[in-house]
């Protein structure tokens, strides 16, 4: 697992080769054992068709991922659990992006449809949060790690 964390990377050039969607649905359903405070389950995922790929127009085309997705998390009863699902959310994403790299295939986050245009495109209503829209596919190269801070600079011992 380690090993899977470590070499993990925003995938920035993907192979045009296609990504079996019984596998993404392996990955996706893995995802769903994320934490969850009381069991929320709050996240959703679109599956982003062409025609919606060309009206988002991202710069990149999402580096020509085979596939591309859009999680998103709805809102609590109030702020507290809407935060509370927004981090499950991410946990969820968290999963799915290290299932599909341990069998080869990587992913591209994007934070791009937050923004209310984007939004109204792929139809999200006001009640959810975006957390990414995603390019999936085998990558064309895997950049090096770029150097993070050691851990032990970011910790506190409390008394």
């Amino acid at each position: 697992m380690i090993e899977i964390i470590s070499t993990r990377r925003n995938i920035k050039n993907f192979k045009p080769d296609p990504v079996n969607v019984e596998q993404m649905n392996t990955w996706l359903q893995a995802a769903t054992m994320a934490p969850n405070h009381k069991l929320t389950e709050p996240w959703e995922v679109y599956w982003v068709g062409e025609e919606t790929r060309a009206k988002l127009n991202h710069k990149t085309n999402f580096f020509n991922a085979p596939i591309v997705i859009v999680v998103i998390s709805k809102h609590g009863a109030n702020e507290l659990e809407t935060k509370e699902n927004a981090i499950a959310t991410a946990c969820f994403v968290q999963n799915f992006i290290l299932s599909a790299w341990a069998e080869g295939v990587g992913t591209f986050w994007s934070s791009m449809a937050m923004a209310p245009k984007m939004r109204e495109i792929l139809g999200v209503p006001s009640d959810y949060e975006v957390i990414g829209i995603f390019g999936v596919g085998y990558p064309e190269e895997v950049n090096a790690p770029r150097e993070r801070i050691a851990i032990q600079q970011k910790m506190k011992h409390l008394s």
